[in-house]
C-alpha cells in the first residue's frame, strides 16, 4: 500500500465559518508539528493523546501567523483510516484553506484523491466494501429514510446478510460435493428433499436481497412516481402543485411537454421523485413521438404510476392508452386520478367509473 501522507479539505467546498483540513498517514503527526504552535499549557501534536483536541496557532513561518485553530488527533489503528490522522479546524476562508493545503504539500504531504481516506479505511480493514459505499450514501442522504438506510449499511447490516448468505451457500456446495464424491457408495449426507429445501431458502434469500436493493435504491434516489395521461389532462399543473413551484410549463396547446421533467419532494421523511411526462396521443410529429417513447420508459422505471384523467373530456382513446399504460405498470402501484371531478355531474361520474371499471388500480378523485 502507498505510504504517502495525504491531506484534503474535508468540509464542504467554498468559504464558511469553519473548515476542516485532514491529514492521514505515517508522517501526519510530524507534519502537523511543523505548522501548529500549541497554546499555553499545550503540547506538540506528536505528543498529543489520541481522540483529543487542543487550541493553538497555525504558522506560515516562525513569525508569521496564518490562523488560530483547533487540532484533533486520532492515532492509528483507532482512527477512521486506521492510520495516524490529524484534523485542523480553522476559519473557513478560501485563502486559509488553500494556503494550509499548499503548506502541507510543500512539507511533503500529497493531496488526497477523491475518496482516498475511505479507500485507506477499506484497505486497512476498518470497513468492508459495502460499508465504504455506505459512507458516500450517508453524505448524499437527502431524507431521514435515506439517512437511516445508509447508517444501517454503515453499521454492517448488509455485510451480515451477505456473510449469512455465504455461509449457507458454502454449506449447500459442501453437501453437493459430498454427494458427488461418494455417489457410488451407500452413503447419504443429505436427502434430495433437504437439498431442495436448502436451495429454496437460498433462492428466497437472494430474491429478498435483490428486492431490498431495488427498494434501497428508490429510497436513496427518491421513489420514482411517473405522472402520465393524455395531452392537456393537467399533468404539468399537478407536478407544479406537488413541487409548490412552476417547474413545468402549463399551456392549453396540446403536446407542450415533449420531454420528462422531474424533481424530488420530501414527504414524511421519504423522498419521492415526481416525473411529468409527455402526453400520450396518436401523433405524426416525430419530436413528440420521441417524448412519448420516453414516457413509456419512465413508466417502466417508476415504482408508482399516476394516470391523470380529465373527467370533463371522455377520451375515445381510453383502451389505446390502457394498452400502453397497464402492461408497463405490472408489479407497480397504479393510481387512476380523476381530475376536475367538481365540474361533472353524478351521472357523468357514473359513466366515467363504468368506462374504467375493467382497468386495475386504485381510484382517486381530485378537483
Amino acid at each position: 500500500m502507498n505510504q504517502d501522507t495525504i491531506c484534503a479539505i474535508s468540509s464542504p467546498p467554498g468559504s464558511g465559518g469553519i473548515a476542516v483540513i485532514r491529514l492521514s498517514g505515517p508522517a501526519a503527526l510530524a507534519l502537523a508539528d511543523q505548522l501548529f504552535l500549541p497554546g499555553k499549557n499545550g503540547c506538540p501534536v506528536s505528543e498529543q493523546a489520541s481522540h483529543s483536541c487542543q487550541y493553538g496557532r497555525l504558522m506560515e513561518e516562525a513569525d508569521k501567523l496564518l490562523d488560530q485553530s483547533l487540532v484533533t488527533v486520532f492515532r492509528g489503528p483507532n482512527s477512521f483510516t486506521g492510520e495516524d490522522t490529524v484534523e485542523f479546524s480553522c476559519h473557513g476562508s478560501l485563502f486559509i484553506q488553500q494556503r494550509l493545503i499548499q503548506l502541507l504539500i510543500q512539507l511533503g504531504c500529497r493531496q488526497a484523491e477523491p475518496g482516498e481516506f475511505t479507500q485507506r479505511a477499506f484497505l486497512n480493514g476498518k470497513m468492508d466494501l459495502s460499508q465504504a459505499e455506505a459512507v458516500a450514501d450517508l453524505i448524499a442522504a437527502a431524507t431521514p429514510a435515506a439517512n437511516q438506510l445508509a447508517l444501517k449499511q454503515l453499521r454492517g447490516g448488509f455485510s451480515q446478510d451477505l456473510a449469512h448468505l455465504r455461509e449457507k451457500l458454502l454449506h449447500f456446495v459442501s453437501l453437493i460435493e459430498l454427494e458427488l464424491d461418494f455417489s457410488e457408495e451407500d452413503l447419504t449426507f443429505a436427502s434430495r428433499d433437504e437439498l431442495k429445501k436448502l436451495a429454496g431458502q437460498l433462492k428466497s434469500k437472494l430474491s429478498a436481497l435483490c428486492e431490498s436493493f431495488r427498494l434501497g435504491n428508490a429510497i436513496k434516489n427518491g421513489i420514482p412516481v411517473a405522472i402520465v395521461g393524455e395531452t392537456n389532462a393537467g399533468k404539468s399543473t399537478l407536478l407544479n402543485k406537488l413541487l409548490n413551484e412552476d417547474k413545468a410549463i402549463v399551456s392549453e396547446i396540446h403536446g407542450t411537454t415533449r420531454d420528462s421533467i422531474e424533481d424530488l419532494v420530501n414527504i414524511k421523511g421519504l423522498g419521492f421523485r415526481f416525473i411529468d411526462t409527455a402526453g400520450l396521443r396518436k401523433t405524426k410529429d416525430q419530436i413528440e413521438n420521441l417524448g412519448i417513447e420516453r414516457t413509456y420508459q419512465k413508466i417502466e422505471q417508476a415504482s408508482i404510476i399516476l394516470w391523470l384523467i380529465d373527467s370533463t373530456q371522455l377520451s375515445e382513446h381510453i383502451e389505446w392508452m390502457a394498452d400502453r399504460i397497464v402492461p408497463r405498470s405490472e408489479g407497480k402501484k397504479l393510481l387512476l386520478l380523476f381530475n376536475k371531478i367538481d365540474k361533472i355531474t353524478s351521472e357523468e361520474l357514473a359513466v366515467l367509473e363504468n368506462l374504467f371499471a375493467h382497468i386495475p388500480g386504485d381510484r382517486i378523485q381530485i378537483s
